[in-house]
């Protein structure tokens, strides 16, 4: 089929791609605060995160902080999202080897980030701050160590403690998505399409009444003067569906 072509299966218990649909994989790009997705990537299931985010580096701009989770770290996305002047707040995988160039009175030290070909390190480096913590659940009685690298190299600018907390706003991102793919298209539901051009279609058809619903709600909590993340998706979505008074004609 030309979907499962273009897209591939996901691996199974029963074998490489046995008794699973075709996947396609989706990275977003989307504000924390109203869990709007400005930008999405779509690629074959067999396509890394981190090559599919190297397409959404464009629509970073300065003013902005972006954070990502450690999956998402590797030099040369750091160092393209760097240059596009938006300040990053990035997990990195605790077994990162980072020198420490400098203790900073809240916590975190500056260090260097290299590119690494053939086991080696290549350039001058690339200065970042970093800044580690663990958290306990106490529910599980288990800890989670943490490291972020920042391009804000000054501690007064943004304290560690500020950034670690902040850092927990990527999780914005996961709601965003449950809303997109429980509550918006619904479980178990599959696209339909069976031709890549119709399966891209079909998805940003999604992202669109998505971004829709919460651009309606955005503006609903600025003439009320509260935060957009404090509104209902799922009561919204369904004041939506209800207004909605004609549907076309045709298969989507």
């Amino acid at each position: 089929m030309p979907r499962e072509r273009a897209f591939g299966r996901p691996g199974s218990g029963r074998g490489e791609g046995k008794g699973a649909y075709p996947q396609v994989r989706l990275v977003g790009l989307a504000e924390c605060g109203t869990h709007a997705v400005v930008q999405a990537a779509l690629g074959a299931t067999r396509r890394a995160e981190q090559h599919l985010a190297a397409d959404l580096v464009g629509a970073l701009r300065a003013g902005m902080l972006c954070l990502a989770d450690r999956g998402f770290y590797s030099f040369s996305l750091w160092d393209a999202a760097r240059r596009t002047g938006a300040d990053l707040l990035w997990r990195t995988k605790i077994n990162h080897r980072l020198a420490v160039d400098e203790r900073l009175a809240d916590g975190s030290y500056r260090s260097k980030l290299f590119e690494i070909r053939n086991f080696k390190r290549r350039g001058a480096g690339v200065p970042v701050r970093v800044i580690e913590y663990t958290l306990t659940d106490a529910g599980r009685r288990a800890e989670e160590r943490y490291r972020l690298l920042t391009t804000i190299l000054d501690p007064t600018a943004a304290p560690a403690d500020e950034l670690a907390a902040l850092y927990a706003q990527r999780w914005e991102f996961e709601i965003a998505l449950d809303e997109l793919k429980t509550h918006q298209r619904g479980p178990r539901v599959v696209l339909r399409s069976k031709q890549p051009e119709g399966v891209r279609q079909e998805l940003y058809g999604y992202l669109c009444v998505h971004y829709a619903i919460r651009w309606l709600m955005h503006t609903v909590a600025v003439d009320h003067d509260i935060g957009p993340d404090r509104l209902s998706f799922i009561r919204t979505l369904r004041v939506a569906r209800r207004t909605t008074v004609s549907h076309p004609g045709f298969s989507p």
